[in-house]
């Protein structure tokens, strides 16, 4: 065989051999493209998966205050499970309040529930332990009613940005004015409610209320 088809045959072999493997990389359910993790915490035991699992905390993380747990979990199995409590290495135990109308915090059979976030479920620790934790990976267990225990690094990270939306509620402010001047300002004002008397101060929404929003 001549120099010439000797290059010709090998070219096309190594066409060949590449052809092949980019088929057998777009192939079946254990192809390598979909192999490639999110780059998030995601972990599965049993029939329960949990995706996108992140820690939240205030955009100051000097300044204290609610945390928030933020999280989709999948249920493959046939029976319902209730998440029973979520814990945060380091944090404490989350406060979860199912959605709105929804009694308990339940993953439904076949189904997902997503916590964070507005409208949906919500996991906030009112009073961490720490407060400044952000850039860190902590341990955060899921406690579900069948499964058990479910664990997972998940990230911790202010909300701030695209996580603007799935944190916590801020830290209520101070009033300015002490409860004794109030009051004597209340007794000494003259003026009736309609010319503007003097201003009950209004209610400050509570963490868990504001995160359950979110």
């Amino acid at each position: 065989m001549s120099s010439s088809l000797r290059r010709g045959a090998l070219a096309a072999s190594a066409l060949a051999f590449s052809i092949a493997t980019l088929a057998a990389c777009g192939a079946g359910n254990n192809s390598q493209t979909l192999e490639i993790k999110p780059d998030n915490a995601s972990t599965s035991v049993g029939d329960i998966k949990i995706q996108n699992a992140v820690v939240i905390t205030q955009p100051n993380p000097a300044g204290g205050g609610p945390v928030a747990v933020s999280a989709t979990v999948f249920n493959s199995g046939k029976q319902a499970q209730t998440i029973e409590s979520i814990d945060v290495e380091g944090l404490g135990t989350a406060k979860l309040s199912p959605a709105k109308g929804e009694k308990e915090l339940t993953v439904p059979a076949g189904g997902v529930v997503v916590i964070g976030g507005e409208g949906n479920a919500s996991a906030v620790l009112e009073h961490p332990d720490e407060k400044s934790i952000d850039g860190n990976a902590q341990k955060t267990t899921f406690t579900l009613s069948d499964t058990g225990a479910v664990s997972l690094a998940a990230f911790v990270v202010p909300a701030a940005g695209y996580f603007s939306s799935w944190g916590p509620s801020a830290i209520p402010s101070v009033p300015s004015e002490s409860p004794s001047e109030s009051a004597s300002e209340t007794a000494t004002s003259t003026a009736s409610p309609a010319a503007g008397g003097s201003e009950s101060p209004s209610a400050s929404e509570s963490p868990s209320e504001s995160a359950s929003g979110n």
